[in-house]
């Protein structure tokens, strides 16, 4: 299951992490967000171990949507070593 993402958690969860890690930036009234979630899904269950998958809503987390200047959504980031 993908990890949930905050404003809170992001640094610690994915710019800390010593695996890769991929960010699903969605949010709950977006069509094709919501189309994606088991693409997601099975990712984070095929790479459990390997890569740490997360979502992040960019509507309850207006401070990291910001700080990566993510303007459109569904939007996927890929993170190595932060």
């Amino acid at each position: 299951m993908a990890q949930i993402l905050t404003d809170q958690n992001f640094d610690e969860v994915v710019l800390k992490s010593d695996k890769p890690v991929v960010v699903d930036l969605w949010a709950e009234w977006c069509g094709p967000c919501r189309s994606l979630t088991p693409i997601i899904e099975d990712l984070a269950q095929e790479y459990s171990g390997k890569v740490v998958v997360g979502k992040l809503d960019v509507d309850s987390n207006p401070q990291t949507t910001i700080r990566l200047k993510v303007r459109n959504i569904p939007t996927i980031l890929f993170f190595k070593n932060g």
